[in-house]
């Protein structure tokens, strides 16, 4: 019988940390509890060797990445009492969309807006890093995927202005430069959203676009070209990785007023 995926197995758990933290108000967690409650969710009835080592391995990696930690209280501070640290009550303040819950926050972007191919590849293997505690790769990959939607957008920029026969397309958007991309399209979209036919994509645009090119942008830039030790804290990466599902629908929202013929 195949097993199920491990991003799954790792939104099972947080889930069930998150109904039993709720429940007990985050005290007396206990791993053996929490364990055969997701075996019930997920093993078969027969059991499944495969599916077992697979909750084990992601039960490990929630520790591992800091959002569980061992004990109760300074009178019961071993295994198997557990708690969430910090980082771990910030994920399951959102739990269904945290990048900790990889299957989740794919939903919620799904929801939101389409992305190209490369676009998700680059933003799945963010996430997996994320999960897996390795920040500055996943810094990296988030300004990757960052990059390819804003190539995407322009491909639609420069093909809407071929069908209209237009012959003013700003010559800097053929850059290779992904800033003078920015840059070009951003005067487009300055120039041509008008404020009260397009209220609220206007609104929406200067709320967002600006995300594009300052804060996924520079948290992938001191990760990809480092002047210190630490060049990004887990902290910068979990932002990128919130704030790019409402870059990825405003950009999907552009590509739509593009295809109307930008007016």
């Amino acid at each position: 019988m195949p097993t199920m995926p491990t991003p799954s197995v790792r939104e099972v758990l947080l889930s069930l940390v998150y109904e039993m933290s709720a429940t007990r108000k985050g005290g007396n967690l206990q791993q053996s509890t929490l364990l055969d409650a997701a075996a019930k969710k997920l093993v078969p009835y027969h059991g499944n060797p495969d599916l077992e080592e697979a909750i084990l391995t992601q039960w490990q990696e929630l520790f591992r990445t800091g959002l569980l930690a061992w004990g109760y209280n300074l009178s019961n501070p071993n295994p198997p009492f557990f708690h969430l640290t910090d980082v771990g009550r910030r994920a399951l303040a959102n739990a269904t969309r945290d990048p900790s819950n990889p299957d989740g926050y794919m939903r919620h972007l799904d929801a939101r807006a389409k992305i190209g191919a490369v676009a998700r590849s680059y933003l799945v293997e963010s996430l997996d890093c994320y999960a897996a505690g390795l920040f500055k790769a996943s810094a990296v990959m988030v300004g990757a995927a960052a990059e390819a939607v804003i190539l995407d957008v322009r491909l639609f920029v420069q093909t809407k202005y071929e069908e209209l026969g237009r012959s003013d397309l700003p010559s800097d958007l053929n850059s290779w430069k992904i800033r003078t991309v920015t840059s070009a399209l951003t005067r487009i979209f300055n120039n041509g959203i008008d404020r009260k036919k397009n209220a609220a994509l206007r609104e929406r645009y200067e709320a967002y676009w600006s995300g594009f090119a300052t804060q996924i942008r520079t948290t992938r830039n001191e990760a990809g070209h480092p002047t210190t030790i630490e060049p990004v804290t887990p902290d910068a990466v979990h932002a990128s990785l919130l704030i790019f599902p409402e870059l990825a629908g405003l950009a999907w929202a552009l590509c739509e007023w593009i295809a109307d013929g930008m007016s």
